[in-house]
């Protein structure tokens, strides 16, 4: 529901939109604009705005997970690329570095902040940026397949392929950008089922869930 209060076109308004009794404000907008949006003239979306838009989606989940976290005593903080001031800090490298040496866990929001990069290129992003030893990707199967094994029953699984290998089979990995950096900077990737129990324990400990991609 979007609710606003006026009486002139010389006044500016404030939108509200609730959903689930949770307003959730909007910057401020011209009397102009408002009769725009609501007359539904108002012009297409970019594909850039789409983007844009398309990054904070996660943001509620992200912030139910810090939450989480630190209900179980685990100090964590969130860093967007997209400025939130009051909400979550702004990404900073040296600043996410220096959380994380000191044992905190830091989630990184919004993707890397630019339209038409996916969320892969994002993580594969902030593992080379903070040298991560890994990079995880998890996934509705339980690591790389020749084809889709929900799909395909003779599907082969690979338990260890390398960048020029996802991209000369054009395994559907990730996206082309993120394998690409990946294999630029040498960040190894590994790919596990997320709903395998003890899979992530298993890999934190050095185990071999899933499937491998790196150099060698």
């Amino acid at each position: 529901m979007v609710s606003s209060s006026f009486s002139g076109p010389d006044k500016p308004v404030a939108l509200v939109r609730s959903e689930g009794g949770a307003p959730v404000l909007t910057p401020r907008a011209s009397f102009e604009r408002w009769t725009t949006l609501v007359q539904g003239r108002c012009r297409p979306w970019t594909q850039a705005d789409l983007a844009a838009a398309h990054s904070l989606l996660p943001l509620r989940q992200v912030l139910a997970m810090r939450d989480a976290l630190e209900r179980s005593n685990i100090k964590s903080s969130v860093m967007s690329a997209i400025p939130m001031s009051g909400v979550v800090d702004h990404y900073d490298r040296r600043k996410a570095i220096r959380a994380l040496s000191r044992g905190e866990v830091v989630i990184f929001a919004a993707g890397t902040g630019n339209p038409f990069f996916t969320t892969d290129s994002a993580a594969c992003l902030r593992g080379i940026e903070v040298d991560a030893d890994l990079v995880l990707k998890a996934t509705k199967v339980d690591g790389v397949y020749s084809a889709d094994p929900m799909i395909d029953p003779d599907a082969k699984k690979y338990d260890h392929l390398s960048y020029d290998e996802v991209l000369d089979k054009k395994l559907e990995v990730m996206d082309l950008t993120a394998i690409c950096l990946c294999r630029d900077h040498e960040m190894p990737l590994r790919v596990f089922a997320m709903e395998q129990q003890g899979a992530l324990l298993n890999i934190v400990v050095g185990g071999n869930e899933g499937t491998l991609v790196s150099a060698g």
